[in-house]
């Protein structure tokens, strides 16, 4: 009997970190029957929706989903402190992870343990990792830009002692290994520049990431050839785009709410729909959704508009749907805009991406949305809020051509802690729509994500070049247990 190689996946608690990694999962074992995967499953305090997404996964052979879940009162002991929460929650994981590891069920009679696929958050557990002798690998599920910028940001603090908090609100631009046009500054992502333990944490984690074995990116060689041509050292795996198909998660709709979606859009001319929607974490105050509803009136273009309501100030939760949106909108907007616009709640997004009737993507530019919208040809406008976003929209806008601007440097506090949230006004919001709608050859954004479309596809084909990687990758897990 065939000796199999057992990787143990531990995935952020995040929805769009969980998923990516049962994607990649699930293609890896597609790819090679002599391996095995258990992912192991942390729970953060809030409803996130991990649980009802693994509920929604059907059974896959040789996967094995692992509750490591601590209890609640361990965790409530360092809930006060945001700064550092995040990382305590990981750390009090790890007797979790040997608990595992030690247990008799864990090893298949026919089995081994080959390695550790962690989240660039869970470094931490290189340490299990190295307690039981294997190697460690991540799957990064933003892009290699970010890696490489991450990359040179670590290396400026930790051997050039810069101070990188004096970029933050610069106009100063920079020269980034990865990125062929200056970066400016005010683009830079929060956690590279603020004074915090968050940050302190953020870029011991980059440190370690440099300590595995190999890194898998949810990226592919024809999309990000400069960044990837920048990292060396670990060994890079461009794997993607790794897409999730079957949507499932906090906020579902029910199977009519989303055929009500499915057939407006099969009644609307072909790419001529213009889709809103900001992500999980994704929504805005009243005022800001006023300005959206007006430019999006006066761009005279089809529309659907994924509405949400943000959660109580100050508290760290997922947006909710409302119960009448009327009372957040414009008077008289619902019916001025009847049969032109719909306006609904949580977003199938896949689904809608894929509909031959949406011409755009209004985004908050996360890398999951990003690859789904390049996987299906649709063009992006950017409103990055949180994270990375903001580099992301400048990769695409400045960097690829994939996108057009709306906003670059638009930030909105994770925790909904805005003193002054900035209100982008209708006019630049309608600019920035009607440049991405815009028909026939002045369009080059669209030219350019039909092309993606088309090499997107081609790299996971067998010959294609992130087919290719992951392949490479297999071979190498499998050595650690020759």
């Amino acid at each position: 009997m065939t000796t199999k190689a057992e990787l143990v996946f531990i995935p952020s608690p995040a929805a769009g970190h969980l998923i990516s990694a049962v994607e990649i999962a699930k293609l890896i074992i597609k790819r090679d029957d002599r391996l095995c995967i258990s992912i192991l499953i942390m729970k953060l305090p809030m409803d996130i929706g991990i649980q009802s997404y693994i509920e929604s996964l059907s059974s896959i052979p040789r996967l094995q989903f692992v509750d490591i879940t601590v209890d609640e009162k361990t965790i409530g002991g360092f809930m006060s402190n945001k700064e550092t929460f995040f990382m305590n929650f990981i750390q009090s994981h790890k007797p979790k992870v040997k608990d595992f590891l030690n247990n008799s069920s864990f090893s298949r009679s026919n089995s081994r343990l080959a390695g550790f696929v962690l989240d660039m958050f869970c470094t931490p557990m290189i340490d299990v990792a190295n307690e039981f002798c294997v190697p460690s690998y991540i799957f990064y599920t933003s892009n290699a830009a970010f890696l490489a910028l991450c990359f040179h940001f670590e290396s400026l603090k930790k051997e050039h002692h810069i101070d990188s908090s004096k970029y933050k609100n610069s106009n100063e631009e920079l020269t980034i290994p990865g990125f062929k046009n200056p970066y400016p500054s005010k683009f830079l992502p929060r956690l590279t520049t603020d004074q915090s333990a968050m940050t302190t944490t953020f870029f011991d984690s980059i440190t370690r990431i440099k300590e595995t074995k190999g890194i898998m990116v949810n990226t592919f060689a024809d999309l990000e050839p400069l960044p990837l041509q920048s990292l060396s050292v670990p060994r890079i795996y461009p794997v993607g785009p790794v897409v999730n198909f079957k949507e499932g998660g906090h906020g579902r709709n029910s199977q009519s709410e989303t055929e009500s979606i499915i057939k407006w859009l099969d009644d609307q001319p072909e790419s001529s729909v213009v889709f809103l929607c900001f992500g999980s974490m994704g929504s805005f105050e009243i005022e800001q959704i006023k300005e959206i509803a007006i430019a999006l009136e006066c761009s005279g273009h089809r529309f659907l508009w994924s509405l949400r309501r943000p959660p109580p100030k100050g508290q760290i939760g997922l947006p909710s749907n409302y119960e009448n949106v009327e009372e957040v909108l414009p008077e008289g907007f619902i019916e001025r805009t009847n049969g032109v616009g719909k306006v609904i709640g949580w977003a199938p997004q896949v689904a809608v991406l894929s509909h031959r009737a949406v011409g755009g993507f209004v985004s908050h530019c996360g890398w999951n949305s990003v690859l789904e919208s390049l996987y299906f040809g649709v063009p992006i406008a950017t409103w990055p809020l949180h994270a990375e976003q903001q580099m992301n929209a400048f990769e695409l806008v400045k960097e690829l051509g994939l996108g057009v601007e709306i906003r670059m440097d638009y930030f909105k506090d994770f925790h909904g802690n805005d003193e002054n949230v900035e209100i982008v006004g209708a006019k630049e919001i309608e600019s920035g729509i009607r440049q991405l709608m815009a028909n026939g050859d002045e369009n080059e954004t669209r030219r350019k994500a039909n092309e993606m479309k088309e090499k997107c596809n081609a790299a996971m084909k067998e010959g294609g070049s992130s087919y290719a990687a992951l392949g490479l990758l297999i071979e190498d897990v499998i050595s650690n247990i020759s």
